[in-house]
């Protein structure tokens, strides 16, 4: 809008101040409409997400992560399984990566009780993050879509509704989203996510970083609050297993 009204004033330059005034107020109000319109729209989807979050247990889902690195202009793909438990506020994470460009490649990530756990057999190492005090923040990207209500969602990021996409079949919200936090946006520039807001699940996301790389990820087959063996949140190493904290 702003370039249109620019273009305007530029091949009317003699035009009468009223003129240009009237047209100001015409464009101006067009944005304001958009935007209460898109900010009615999200509300609504916030609520559903809301809803849905109350009742969602858990989740599992094929997956497929595409890693894009911008100098290189090249993208790396892992797929495989990941679950999500949800119980009250706490969120339990586990993916099982089974290819890595379409070769096999046995890696398994655990996030539970605010550890978050890499496991690599090939090599037989585990690395250990512990989120302490930034808990709420590993699990708002880990378990983002997954069970997180639309209060969760508005307390931790901007949002911009940018409209409804069908996905597999399934309709879903597709918001823009960029963190509150000041530092996180220098690793993280923005996310964007196309939700099932009555499922509170995502199917779709993309991580933009300022360098231009970003990853995309895909989720398919999804299993709804069915249950989920405990032991997939448990990995199985040995006394030789190689352990490095961080």
């Amino acid at each position: 809008m702003n370039g249109m009204l620019k273009r305007f004033l530029l091949s009317r330059s003699r035009a009468p101040m009223t003129t240009v005034f009237a047209v100001g107020v015409l464009l101006c109000a067009g944005v304001a409409k958009a935007q209460s319109a898109s900010n009615a729209d999200l509300d609504k989807v916030l609520a559903q997400m809301d809803a849905a979050a109350a009742k969602f247990h858990s989740a599992q889902a094929k997956f497929q992560w595409d890693q894009f690195e911008r100098v290189v202009s090249s993208t790396d793909t892992q797929a495989g399984v990941i679950y999500f438990l949800r119980s009250g506020a706490t969120t339990e994470v586990a993916a099982d990566i089974l290819t890595y460009d379409g070769q096999p490649a046995k890696k398994t990530i655990v996030f539970r009780d605010g550890v978050l756990k890499f496991y690599q057999p090939q090599i037989n190492q585990m690395t250990v993050i512990r989120a302490g005090d930034k808990q709420d923040q590993f699990e708002s990207y880990l378990a983002l879509g997954f069970g997180g209500s639309g209060s969760e969602l508005k307390k931790s990021w901007n949002i911009a509704y940018q409209g409804m996409e069908t996905i597999d079949g399934v309709q879903t919200a597709k918001l823009d989203l960029v963190s509150k936090v000041a530092s996180e946006r220098n690793t993280i520039s923005h996310l964007t996510i196309w939700v099932d807001p009555t499922r509170a699940i995502s199917l779709k996301q993309i991580m933009f970083e300022p360098s231009g790389d970003s990853r995309t990820a895909y989720y398919r087959d999804i299993a709804y609050n069915k249950k989920i063996p405990s032991s997939v949140f448990k990995i199985k190493t040995n006394s030789q297993t190689q352990v490095v904290q961080k």
